[in-house]
């Protein structure tokens, strides 16, 4: 391999390197700038069908990856978040988002490339301290090294074009309509971006070829690569996909459906496509002209497949559901059913999921509340077996949720404001388990009291039992502030709190009264006063939940599937 041959190849591969580091790195900061409106975004998810499409369209365009969005669907429908459907037309809005960035593409701003990298350089290193100006910062210096990457490979492909041997090898794929399929498909399974594989295309299209005149590949030539390039883009959800559940892999084998029958039914119309774009796209030279028409066409063609499958996504999700038979198998109160770590690069979808499952786990300790008291008011040994052997499954779910949610920390997207809510998550999910683990003490009591044939006081049995009630409104009261964000509950769970102490306090004073006068035997008062203090810890675990709710951490976000 001689010099040039070997100089052209690197730049064309650093070029590509640099552009897709500059669009991820883009990816970054426009998500990090975008910050809680993101939620707004999620919640669109679980919506209908119609606005599935534009959300999964808004999604794409701030993460500027249609796989990304997959990833993060794919987890939603293992969890039972969103159905297929749903899945189905976020997808179909994803293939619209990414035609965002062959839009910007076209723009061909290289010539004013190092003047975005100055400026986002400027806000990025030295306004750090203002964390909006920092991420937006961000997204203009990738903006910026994204089009120097444009810039690296366009200088190279213009030796490569003079090439005999590569302008007949372009002339072979713009003739043969598979051999561009197949070269998109392959192309941006191997860099996976279709984004990435868009711009070089573009980029070559924009090349003259030999004659120094017209482009090295033309539009009816790129139109098949560009279907090629959908396809190619289909292989990270199916990785995504894999040990997932049945209705992920639906879902993953739906998009590649999805842009596989698009494909071949556009393929057909490629010389009426390509006139069609002519006529909507700027007038001019076709070197000139020929990237903002392959933009066009990439966005007709999406817009044009989605508008044709919309109104037949229940037949696609009949024919997937054909395609994987089967049901999931339900998992075991020790499995986690939300956490997913495949979308931890998003963490305003990772922090989505583990509230979830903190909101199940605080599902799970509500009804040990109602089997503690059974247990200890009605000596129901069962019940406080059952209560004993929960415990293990809340200790097992803390630390599958805690150690997701420090999987997020590192992410480099994550603003202040998301560590902040992870920080406050990792306090609630060790109250919600410390709620658990008082409830395990007061069975333990329970089977002691079975056990030894231990009888209290009526009025003894009383007290505890309004003890009890205070404790499963206050954690029933919790949760519902903690699933809505409802302030005004969070406060009124503090003032239980206030009121459950002062009952505590009153309670030990009139069991002191009992034992004065013999009403109740000394050897019980451990047992008892053990029962009210751990039902008033549980209370001080609510209050700690309620203080999470006033500080603004709350799953009031979280959408439920229509």
């Amino acid at each position: 391999m001689n010099t040039e041959i070997l100089k052209i190849i690197l730049q064309l591969l650093g070029g590509l390197a640099l552009f897709i580091y500059g669009m991820n790195f883009m990816s970054d900061g426009l998500q990090k700038a975008a910050g809680d409106k993101m939620k707004s975004i999620l919640a669109l998810l679980t919506k209908n069908v119609f606005i599935g499409v534009l959300a999964g369209a808004a999604a794409t365009a701030v993460l500027q990856s249609s796989g990304a969005v997959t990833v993060m669907v794919i987890g939603f429908v293992s969890a039972k978040l969103m159905t297929l459907k749903q899945a189905i037309s976020i997808i179909m809005g994803a293939n619209i988002g990414t035609c965002i960035t062959a839009q910007l593409v076209a723009f061909q701003i290289g010539d004013y490339s190092w003047a975005f990298v100055i400026v986002g350089f400027i806000m990025y290193f030295f306004l750090s301290k203002y964390e909006k100006i920092r991420d937006f910062g961000q997204a203009i210096f990738a903006f910026g090294i994204l089009f120097s990457g444009l810039n690296i490979m366009a200088a190279a492909m213009e030796p490569l074009a003079q090439s005999e041997f590569f302008s007949n090898l372009m002339l072979k794929v713009a003739d043969v309509p598979i051999l561009g399929i197949i070269a998109g498909a392959i192309m941006t399974t191997i860099v996976q971006s279709s984004s990435a594989s868009i711009a070089v295309l573009q980029n070559l299209a924009s090349t003259a070829g030999p004659d120094g005149v017209t482009s090295l590949i033309g539009l009816t030539g790129a139109i098949p690569i560009l279907f090629g390039t959908n396809i190619g883009s289909t292989t990270t959800a199916l990785l995504a996909s894999i040990g997932g559940t049945v209705n992920a892999k639906r879902t993953a084998i739906s998009h590649t459906i999805f842009n596989v029958v698009g494909t071949l039914i556009f393929i057909w119309l490629t010389a009426y496509i390509a006139d069609f774009v002519t006529m909507i796209s700027p007038s001019g030279h076709q070197l000139d002209v020929i990237s903002r028409q392959i933009a066009n066409a990439h966005l007709c063609f999406n817009v044009a497949t989605t508008i044709l499958f919309l109104p037949l996504i229940n037949v696609l999700a009949k024919v997937v559901t054909k395609l994987v038979p089967g049901t999931d198998e339900e998992k075991t109160l020790m499995e986690t059913v939300y956490l997913d770590y495949n979308v931890l690069e998003q963490p305003f979808a990772a922090i989505h999921l583990a509230t979830k499952e903190i909101s199940r786990m605080a599902e799970i300790t509500s009804g040990m509340i109602v089997d503690t008291k059974k247990a200890f008011l009605a000596n129901d040994l069962e019940a406080a077996n059952n209560v004993i052997e929960t415990d293990k499954v809340i200790n097992h779910l803390r630390d599958m949720v805690v150690k997701y949610l420090s999987s997020i920390f590192p992410v480099e997207t994550v603003t202040e404001h998301q560590s902040v809510t992870i920080s406050g998550l990792m306090h609630v999910v060790s109250d919600v388990e410390h709620i658990g683990d008082d409830c395990k003490n007061i069975a333990g009591f329970a089977i002691d009291k079975i056990t030894y044939g231990y009888k209290f006081s009526d009025s003894a049995y009383a007290e505890i039992y309004q003890c009890f009630d205070y404790g499963s409104k206050m954690v029933s009261d919790s949760i519902e502030a903690l699933n809505t964000g409802n302030t005004l509950l969070a406060r009124h769970v503090k003032e239980q709190q206030e009121a459950m102490e002062d009952f505590e306090e009153r309670l030990r004073h009139m069991h002191m009264k009992r034992l004065n006068t013999k009403k109740c035997s000394p050897e019980f008062s451990v047992i008892y006063t053990d029962v009210i203090a751990n039902i008033r810890k549980i209370g001080d675990s609510c209050d700690n939940i309620a203080n999470a709710v006033l500080r603004d951490i709350n799953f009031k976000d979280i959408g439920e599937k229509e």
